[in-house]
C-alpha cells in the first residue's frame, strides 16, 4: 500500500512531502503531544538508537499536530536527531489511519494514536506497528 500524500512543515519551518521519502526506507511515527512522558520517552530512544536505524537504511520521521514553534521547542530540549513534522490539522494522520477514537476515565475523544510505519524506498508501507509501547518500541523495529 502507497503511504498518503502529504506536505507538512518540520521543526525547521521546511516543507516535507511524501515524495521526499521515495529513494530510501523511513520509519514513520505518530505521537500524541511534545514533551509529554510517553514521547519523551519514544523520541529520545528513536535519538539514541538512530545510528543503528541507520545502519539499515531507515531514516525516522515523527508527526504530531503540535505547531512547528513546538516540535523545534521539543527538539531542541531533548536533542533529537531526526525529522519531526506538524500535522496541526491531523489531516496526514487520518490519511494515515492514526486518529482514533480513544479513551481516558471514562470520556472519549479522537487523538492520535501510537503507531509507526516502516516504509520501503518506493513509498509503500510495509509494515504497520499499533499501539506501540513508547520504551520498548524500537528494539521491536
Amino acid at each position: 500500500m502507497k503511504i498518503p500524500t502529504f506536505s507538512l512543515e518540520d521543526q525547521d519551518g521546511n516543507n516535507v512531502t511524501d515524495e521526499d521519502l521515495k529513494g530510501s526506507w523511513a520509519l514513520v511515527y505518530f505521537y500524541p503531544k511534545d514533551d509529554t512522558p510517553g514521547c519523551t520517552t519514544e523520541a529520545c530512544n528513536f535519538r539514541d538508537g538512530r545510528d543503528m536505524l541507520e545502519s539499515y537504511g531507515i531514516k525516522v520521521i515523527g508527526i504530531s499536530k503540535d505547531s512547528v514553534k513546538s516540535h523545534r521547542k521539543f527538539s531542541d530540549k531533548h536533542k533529537l536527531n531526526f525529522t519531526l513534522l506538524s500535522d496541526e490539522s491531523t489531516e496526514t494522520i487520518q490519511a494515515f489511519g492514526s486518529w482514533k477514537l480513544k479513551k481516558f476515565m471514562g470520556r472519549e475523544y479522537m487523538g492520535i494514536n501510537r503507531d509507526s510505519y516502516l516504509i520501503n524506498s518506493d513509498g509503500e508501507i510495509v509494515k504497520k506497528y499499533e499501539g506501540v509501547n513508547p520504551k520498548t518500541h524500537i528494539a521491536e523495529i
